[in-house]
């Protein structure tokens, strides 16, 4: 399979790279922040953009085939124990990473979520990103959050935020109703540790 990845030849038209992207869409939740990793390619990708690989595109190309050499290894959740939601939103995509710790009190990676902010989220004021990439985390990880308690970490509080306040509207008033749903609550432990 490495050997499959190293000879991997870049793509030189459109449908080869929407190829190359369902073929890293099956492995995502293997990869860390692959929405920030893949974005030099959205611009391929548009329509009626022409089809240049450029230099940003290659060394994109290059940077995941060498991550993908030597991927993290993830580990299945142990029934019972805590797990830790890490959260990031950058300035184009937004991170998540499910981790835990394990019986020698060190941290296994379990999933890797992101995705690319559409342009409308691109202006949302930064704690509004912060709490847009925690419901994204509660929506796909839900199953995960039933079954265990769940500690954030994050470098601001979106949950405060949504909770304090005065007046919520739009967006914002139905973020809150995600997180009523848990049955096991959100507990805040501190500043990101810069994980994704």
């Amino acid at each position: 399979m490495i050997k499959a990845i190293v000879d991997l030849k870049p793509p030189r038209s459109l449908t080869q790279l929407r190829s190359f992207q369902g073929k890293l869409a099956f492995l995502r939740r293997f990869i860390s922040n692959l929405a920030g990793r893949c974005h030099p390619f959205a611009a391929l990708a548009k329509k009626d953009a022409r089809f240049h690989w450029d230099k940003n595109c290659q060394e994109a190309f290059e940077s995941i085939k060498r991550y993908l050499t030597n991927p993290p290894v993830l580990a299945a959740p142990i029934p019972g124990k805590p797990l830790i939601l890490y959260t990031t939103a950058l300035d184009e995509s937004l991170c998540a990473l499910l981790a835990q710790e394990n019986e020698e009190d060190k941290e296994n990676d379990l999933y890797y979520l992101s995705r690319r902010l559409i342009p409308a989220e691109l202006k949302y004021p930064a704690m509004e990103k912060q709490c847009l990439v925690l419901i994204f985390a509660v929506q796909k990880l839900r199953h995960y959050m039933l079954s265990h308690k769940i500690s954030l970490i994050s470098r601001d509080n979106p949950l405060q935020y949504l909770i304090t306040r005065q007046s919520l509207s739009g967006r914002l008033a139905r973020w809150p109703l995600f997180y009523c749903s848990l049955t096991s609550p959100l507990s805040l432990s501190g500043p990101s540790k810069d994980r994704l």
